[in-house]
């Protein structure tokens, strides 16, 4: 529980749209307090270590790093803060690696600005701020996660050195061209990786391959999802 008004820094690298959401933030002074602004994700994490704010709503793609590597970094050292996640992006490997660590919220910048409101003050209250078809989202990955045949073998799977390192930053929530950046190989390779993994592990997608790889313990010290990729 958090009382009114929040202390809110907000994380956005299209200066036009930062300043139009402060602007709009101003307008429920009740509710939210703008006590600071950041362009890139390092920003982002000295601001909440000077200025120890309530909550950041922080967009995904930004300069200098991901918003989602931030969300990381914020959650470890300063978890009081409360991290929202407002962002463009719709793709389930964002929203499922935002999920796993233990973000307060994830929202989409088309959202109405009474509906955002509305959220960021369920936040102040312990609430998760998602809208009901980003619920709906995480609920039918929540089914796809559980879909892993019951038929699996108890023993870790013969994977090469290489596909086991594809698959550990595939736990972490990692997309294809951060597991390329990370390993130094194309996006082609990780996508060749990849099939090898899904066949290998006899499941479907991603989402099962990297519950598979957390359900059964094989990266024991990756297991809260808040380890940067280097």
């Amino acid at each position: 529980m958090k009382s009114l008004p929040l202390s809110t820094i907000i994380v956005d690298d299209h200066r036009l749209f930062r300043q139009g959401l402060v602007s709009l933030m101003k307008t429920r002074s009740d509710l939210l307090t703008i006590i600071g602004e950041a362009e890139t994700a390092d920003e982002a994490v000295a601001l909440c270590g000077a200025l120890r704010p309530d909550l950041i709503l922080l967009d995904i793609y930004l300069g200098g790093g991901s918003g989602l590597e931030a969300a990381a970094e914020i959650r470890t050292r300063y978890p009081d803060v409360a991290v929202v996640m407002l962002t463009a992006s719709e793709l389930d490997e964002h929203l499922d690696r935002a999920i796993r660590l233990g973000v307060a919220g994830y929202l989409l910048k088309d959202l109405d600005a009474a509906e955002l409101f509305d959220l960021v003050e369920g936040v102040s209250r312990g609430e998760v701020a998602v809208t009901r078809a980003i619920a709906s989202r995480m609920l039918k990955n929540l089914a796809v996660a559980a879909a892993i045949p019951a038929d699996q073998p108890d023993e870790a799977p013969d994977l090469t050195p290489r596909e086991v390192e594809v698959l550990r930053l595939v736990a972490r929530g990692a997309s294809n061209p951060e597991i390329a950046a990370e390993l130094h190989v194309t996006v082609n390779t990780v996508k060749a990786h990849l099939k090898r993994i899904l066949e290998k592990l006899n499941v479907h997608n991603r989402t099962q391959a990297a519950t598979y790889a957390m359900r059964r313990g094989l990266f024991p010290d990756d297991a809260d999802g808040r380890r940067r990729l280097s």
